[in-house]
């Protein structure tokens, strides 16, 4: 909110004419001070007027508020995929309110929820990102570009030939998108899958070769002190 003030310039201006006026013209009748009177109230007007197009004199104004860089995480190309991934979900978020049919709108919804969860993951595991390149590239933009292309024909508001060919292109062709990004980030995941199996193979194994695999523990309280024994 600006706090205006106005501007004393006027005033100024005013009192140095009747300074000057009083040194080089006479004072000696009504008729000057009517003249000296009437000259003022010009003066004041004029430099009033080229006040207030030159703006609000003494407005204090406050700047907005700048928007707080991303931090960076001293990798260049993950702080760039960080970058363009939130431009994407911004963009997703804005063709979802702008985008009328529910079922489009929900399948934006979820590429935004899964797209979002893939970004994370990479940002936790930055080992990750060569296998989000292609995703990045050009499955990601492409995406955007279709929806983008959904949004213009079907705010048109005209039904034609090549404007509901290519909505129903759209519409049919984003499960499939959605399905592909799940499958993305399922990707990302694949790793570790394999590294939980290889544990628990190896723990299985070792179990069964000391004895302790299929054999539930069972508890036992031992002699009157009230402890708890576990044996097998």
């Amino acid at each position: 909110m600006e706090t205006k003030r106005k501007s004393v310039a006027p005033f100024y201006a005013v009192g140095v004419l009747w300074l000057v006026w009083g040194l080089v013209l006479p004072l000696y009748s009504a008729m000057h001070y009517a003249l000296l009177a009437a000259v003022s109230a010009a003066v004041f007007f004029g430099v009033n007027a080229v006040c207030a197009k030159g703006g609000v004199i003494g407005a204090e104004k406050r700047e907005a508020p700048k928007k707080e860089a991303e931090p960076s995480t001293g990798n260049a190309e993950l702080d760039k995929m960080l970058k363009d991934g939130n431009l994407a979900i911004s963009e997703m978020k804005r063709l979802d309110d702008n985008i009328a049919d529910p079922g489009i709108s929900a399948d934006i919804v979820r590429l935004e929820q899964v797209s979002a969860k893939i970004f994370e993951e990479v940002r936790r595991d930055p080992k990750k990102l060569p296998q989000i390149r292609r995703f990045m590239d050009y499955y990601l933009p492409t995406t955007l570009k279709l929806l983008n292309s959904y949004d213009r024909m079907s705010a048109a508001g005209v039904s034609g030939e090549n404007i509901d060919a290519t909505l129903a292109k759209v519409e049919g062709m984003m499960r499939t998108v959605v399905a592909a990004f799940e499958k993305q980030l399922d990707a990302l995941y694949g790793a570790e899958a394999l590294d939980i199996s290889t544990d628990i193979t190896v723990l299985e194994t070792m179990m069964a070769r000391e004895g302790l695999a299929g054999q539930p523990l069972k508890a036992q309280t031992s002699g009157g002190d009230g402890d708890i024994k576990l044996e097998l």
